[in-house]
């Protein structure tokens, strides 16, 4: 049985959104919990999604996964839409802007199911974007600690 399905959601679903994605499915599996929840990542662009199939994990971010023993093998960008807004329980933006475009693409939160990372931390504000910064051990942090917060949220 699933108790709940969740979207992470960044701006291209090869950096942010998939780090999210295989950081809390290893949460979950340690949690003994991986077959309760659904767990998945997408763009509010189409920038990263090419052909048949969208682009891969980011190797920078990748390989920030792999550092802390996960892996992200399969993983390939897709797009967020409307019709997303019914199969899933939670949507998690890294950002305003994906917040933002979260609420444009699928026609508002009726439900408020739309949320922002930082806010299951004490800190609050935007998951640091490596795609500028290149620090992906920046956003990690950022998205292990919102994982955290979120998971404790899952267990209550």
């Amino acid at each position: 049985m699933i108790d709940l399905r969740i979207l992470f959601v960044c701006h291209g679903n090869i950096c942010r959104s998939p780090m999210a994605e295989f950081i809390l499915k290893d949460m979950a599996k340690k949690q003994g919990i991986a077959d309760r929840l659904v767990i998945a990542s997408a763009a509010t662009s189409s920038e990263e999604i090419c052909g048949e199939r969208g682009n891969p994990v980011y190797p920078p971010a990748r390989a920030e996964l792999v550092a802390h023993g996960i892996a992200c093998d399969g993983k390939y960008a897709v797009q967020l839409r409307p019709q997303d807004y019914e199969k899933y329980d939670l949507f998690i933006g890294m950002d305003s802007a994906n917040i933002r475009n979260m609420h444009r693409i699928l026609g508002g939160d009726p439900d408020g199911k739309i949320r922002k990372m930082m806010d299951y931390t004490d800190r609050g504000g935007d998951v640091a974007d490596p795609w500028y910064s290149n620090r992906f051990d920046i956003a990690y942090r950022d998205i292990y600690d919102g994982c955290v917060g979120l998971m404790r949220e899952i267990l209550k």
